[in-house]
């Protein structure tokens, strides 16, 4: 799976239970884009996470 360049960021598993209390396996995704960005000076494509895009982490190349 994807993973967050920046941050590190990956997939989360769980446990759903439904209504009856019934088990499964369940899994959550971060929401990854490949952004180009600027790494080290010069423009590459990254996968980043959302929440790093919008905190500034990453500075989006033009």
């Amino acid at each position: 799976m994807a993973k967050c360049e920046v941050c590190g960021k990956g997939v989360a598993f769980g446990i759903k239970v439904s209504h009856s209390h019934r088990r499964s396996n369940r899994m959550w995704k971060p929401n990854i884009r490949k952004v180009k960005a600027v790494v080290n000076g010069t423009p590459k494509t990254v996968c980043v996470c959302t929440r790093c895009l919008r905190s500034g982490k990453v500075t989006r190349a033009v």
